[in-house]
């Protein structure tokens, strides 16, 4: 009899090693290093070399009916966690993502699409304030994708403590916020090129964010982006607009709504040289109590241009960034240029 178990258990552990082995997924690991040098034009405070490091590292497989999933985990500089999603691509139904907070789902995803040689205006390392829509992309969510119909792609996403920490397997967070209805995220995305070889380039999108107000919120806060980006041969185009409700005023003076506007130009040279230019301007548009008059433009609006340059040489890329700042952090004493350029080996 115990012969027969011991037989038995074998033969069960072979046939489930080979079942996992027939379904296995494949694991697999790249990044980089970038290297920058950056002078500003009131002068570096400290030292103005950089040296910055990514690992990404992605999982993926197939179930039974086809259905494929992955998992991306990001660490940033330093081997530091970054952030982590799952996807379930089903075919035809759609996809699937839980994401742990890494600002990719939702309206985050449209923050700033504007065609680029390198890096958006605001983010080749001049500190801003410039403000972006982020949504519920900032909380751990979870997005649904619709099939692509027509050129158009429709997302629906859910977090359900809209600004709660992320939380591991088996946990939830208890932490209380004056948003702990949760929020809600759409996006449509459209490339309406009606089959005609003019407007194959073209793509459109928009999408708006909402939280309801709970504890301690004054009211309901909104976020709102529109915009479109055009490829017609090696140029590229685009322009966009933002819009906030912030929704949590208790004083006459706390802004009531942002508004953005950014647009940008790239032309690829060819197949290794490309430059861009880029604009993305902030501005508050208002307090919570209409009377209140907002004195001084320069401290309401905030103004980045970036020219920049990029060329590679297989996995290696060199870029440079010439961007300028005013007003930053709706400061009017607070103007900064900055001269950038850094070197990135990809593997």
């Amino acid at each position: 009899m115990n012969k027969l178990t011991k037989v038995g258990c074998s033969a069960l552990c072979g046939s489930l090693a080979a079942i996992s082995a027939a379904n296995a997924g494949d694991m697999t690991v790249t990044g980089g290093v970038d290297m920058s040098w950056q002078m500003l034009s009131g002068g570096n405070a400290g030292n103005p070399i950089g040296l910055g490091s990514n690992l990404t590292f992605k999982g993926s497989g197939e179930l039974d009916n086809g259905w494929k999933f992955d998992l991306t985990v990001a660490n940033a500089n330093k081997n530091a966690y970054s952030a982590s999603n799952v996807n379930l691509d089903m075919g035809g139904l759609g996809q699937l993502n839980i994401d742990h907070g890494d600002s990719g789902n939702g309206i985050a995803a449209f923050d700033d699409k504007m065609p680029t040689a390198w890096e958006e205006a605001w983010g080749n390392g001049l500190g801003t304030g410039v403000k972006l829509v982020v949504g519920s992309g900032a909380s751990m969510s979870v997005m649904y994708t619709t099939p692509t119909f027509l050129g158009t792609t429709f997302t629906v996403t859910r977090a359900f403590e809209a600004g709660a920490e992320n939380t591991a397997d088996k946990s939830s967070t208890l932490a209380e916020n004056n948003y702990d209805d949760g929020s809600w995220d759409l996006t449509v995305n459209l490339n309406p090129s009606f089959g005609t070889e003019a407007l194959t380039g073209l793509n459109m999108y928009v999408g708006g964010h909402s939280k309801n107000a709970g504890n301690g919120a004054a009211s309901d806060y909104y976020e709102g982006v529109a915009g479109m980006t055009f490829d017609i041969g090696p140029i590229s185009l685009g322009a966009a607009r933002t819009g906030h409700i912030m929704g949590t005023g208790v004083t006459a003076t706390k802004v009531s709504h942002y508004t953005g506007v950014m647009y940008g130009v790239a032309f690829n040279v060819n197949d290794d040289l490309s430059v861009s230019y880029g604009y993305v301007e902030s501005r508050k548009a208002g307090y919570v109590n209409g009377s209140v008059a907002m004195t001084n433009e320069a401290n309401r609006r905030i103004e980045v241009e970036s020219l920049q340059v990029a060329y590679s040489l297989g996995g290696a890329s060199i870029r440079v960034a010439e961007t300028k700042g005013e007003n930053l952090y709706f400061s009017s004493t607070n103007d900064q240029d900055a001269t950038t350029v850094s070197v990135s080996l990809a593997f």
